[in-house]
C-alpha cells in the first residue's frame, strides 16, 4: 500500500513539474478562495476577541439589559445594532432604570440613551454627532479614563457636558477645550471634561466613544420630551451574585410590564450579542461569496485533469495492459487533483495571513490565528480537490486499455 501511494506521489509531481505554468495557475485558483476564507475567518475572530477582552477588562460582576426583538432574525439583529433604531424602538425607560437601582446586590446603574444632532460651537459645526445621555454611575461602569476635567455628577449635571477625545479636536481644534461651550437642542453646554483617546472602537455598546458627546439622562429627557433608552448596564455587587441579580431584574422589569418580555438581560459572554451574531452572521455570507472564487478554483482543477486524461491516454493504456486496475488508474489521478488542492490550500493560507497582516496594520484587527481555521480551510480544499477530480479520474479509469493503446499525441 505504502509503495503504491509512492508511485502515486513520484507520477503526480512528475505530472505537475511537467506542465509547471498550468499547475501554478490552477493551484492560484485554489489558493484565491482559500486566502479569502482565510482573511474572513481570521478578522471575524480578531473582532469577536476584541469584544469578548473588552467584556473581560470592564469585569466579570456587570449585567447589561437590552432591547430585545422577538425573533432572531438577520433584521432583528441589524435594527438592534442600529443605534438610531434602538433610540425610535426601544422599550426601556428612566422607570426601568430606578427599578435596576432598587434591586438587591446592584452597585450602579448606567443608562445609554443615543441620539443624533448638530453641535455648534464659536468656530465649528458637527452636522451629525452621537449624544450620549447617561448617569454619573457610566463613568463606574465602563473602563473609560479622563484625560482633562471631570465626569458628570450630580452637582454639574444641568449644563455640563464630556466628550471625546475625537470630537474635541474636530469641534475645537484643541484636546483640552474644558470650560468651553456648546449649542445643541437649542441650549448652551460647558464642556468639563474630556475622555482619553480609546485605542479600539469596537466594544459591546457599538458606540465610538472617541467621537461621542455624554450628557445626562434627565437634562436630555427635559430637552426632548421622552427619552428611549438603548441599553442598560448594570453593575453587580460581585461575580457570584450575577445569576441571582439578573433574575431579580428580569422578575422585576416583568411586573413593570405587566408580565411583557420585550427586553433581554445578559451577562458573561452573552454581553457580546447581538455584535457577535451579527458578525457570524456577516461572515457567513462572505465566506459563502468567496466560496464561489473556490468553486470556480475546483472547476480549474477538473479542467486541467481532464487535459492530462487527453494527454496521458496512451500511458493509462500501457499501465492497464501491464496489469494496473481501474481503481489504481482512478487513485492515481484523483491523487493528482489532491495535490493541486493542498499546494494551492497552503498558498492560500499564506496568501490569507499576510492579507489579515497587512489589515492589521491599518486597523485595530490583528491576525487571528487557530487550529479551526486551519482545518476549516484543509477540509475544505479536500472535498474540491474529491468533488472536481472526481470526474476526470472516473473518465481515466474507465478508458479501456485497446483503445487507450492505439491513442497516440
Amino acid at each position: 500500500m505504502s509503495l503504491l501511494l509512492r508511485t502515486h506521489l513520484r507520477l503526480a509531481r512528475a505530472s505537475i513539474k511537467q506542465n509547471r505554468t498550468r499547475s501554478f495557475l490552477t493551484c492560484l485558483g485554489i489558493a484565491i478562495g482559500i486566502a479569502s476564507i482565510t482573511l474572513i475567518l481570521s478578522l471575524t475572530g480578531s473582532i469577536s476577541n476584541l469584544i469578548s477582552q473588552e467584556v473581560v477588562n470592564i469585569g466579570s460582576d456587570l449585567i447589561v439589559v437590552r432591547p430585545s426583538r422577538s425573533k432572531e432574525t438577520v433584521t432583528s439583529i441589524v435594527e438592534e445594532l442600529t443605534s438610531a433604531n434602538s433610540f425610535e424602538r426601544s422599550s426601556l425607560s428612566l422607570v426601568d432604570v430606578s427599578a435596576i437601582s432598587a434591586v438587591e446586590g446592584v452597585t450602579a446603574v448606567a443608562p445609554i440613551a443615543v441620539s443624533t444632532n448638530t453641535l455648534v460651537n464659536e468656530t465649528n459645526t458637527i452636522p451629525s454627532a452621537t449624544i450620549i445621555g447617561t448617569t454619573p454611575d457610566f463613568y463606574t461602569v465602563e473602563p473609560l479614563a479622563l484625560k482633562y476635567g471631570v465626569f458628570l455628577s450630580d452637582k454639574n449635571s444641568d449644563n455640563a457636558i464630556v466628550i471625546g477625545h475625537e470630537l474635541a479636536l474636530n469641534l475645537y481644534n484643541t484636546s483640552n477645550p474644558v470650560g468651553r461651550t456648546l449649542t445643541f437642542y437649542g441650549q448652551r453646554f460647558i464642556v468639563v471634561g474630556v475622555l482619553e483617546e480609546i485605542d479600539s472602537t469596537v466594544n459591546f455598546d457599538n458606540i465610538n466613544f472617541n467621537n461621542a458627546l455624554f450628557m445626562d439622562i434627565e437634562t436630555m429627557e427635559q430637552l426632548m420630551d421622552f427619552v428611549q433608552i438603548q441599553q442598560i448596564n448594570v453593575r453587580a455587587l460581585n461575580t457570584s451574585l450575577l445569576e441571582p441579580i439578573s433574575s431579580n431584574i428580569t422578575t422585576t422589569l416583568k411586573e413593570n410590564r405587566y408580565g411583557d418580555t420585550n427586553f433581554s438581560v445578559a451577562y458573561g459572554d452573552a454581553i457580546s450579542h447581538p455584535a457577535s451574531s451579527l458578525l457570524n452572521i456577516i461572515s457567513g455570507m462572505l465566506a459563502l461569496v468567496a466560496g464561489i472564487s473556490l468553486v470556480v478554483g475546483g472547476v480549474g482543477i477538473m479542467n486541467i485533469m481532464l487535459v492530462s486524461v487527453s494527454e496521458r491516454t496512451h500511458e493509462i493504456g500501457i499501465r492497464k495492459a501491464v496489469g494496473a486496475s481501474a481503481y489504481n488508474i482512478l487513485m492515481q489521478f484523483l491523487f493528482e487533483a489532491f495535490i493541486l488542492s493542498i499546494l494551492g490550500s497552503i498558498l492560500g493560507i499564506f496568501l490569507g495571513y499576510l492579507l489579515a497582516f497587512l489589515v492589521s496594520l491599518v486597523t485595530p484587527f490583528s491576525p487571528y490565528i487557530s487550529w479551526v481555521i486551519l482545518v476549516v480551510t484543509v477540509l475544505t480544499t479536500l472535498a474540491i480537490g474529491i468533488i472536481f477530480g472526481t470526474y476526470p479520474a472516473l473518465k481515466a479509469a474507465r478508458k479501456r486499455p485497446i483503445d487507450s493503446l492505439r491513442h497516440y499525441q
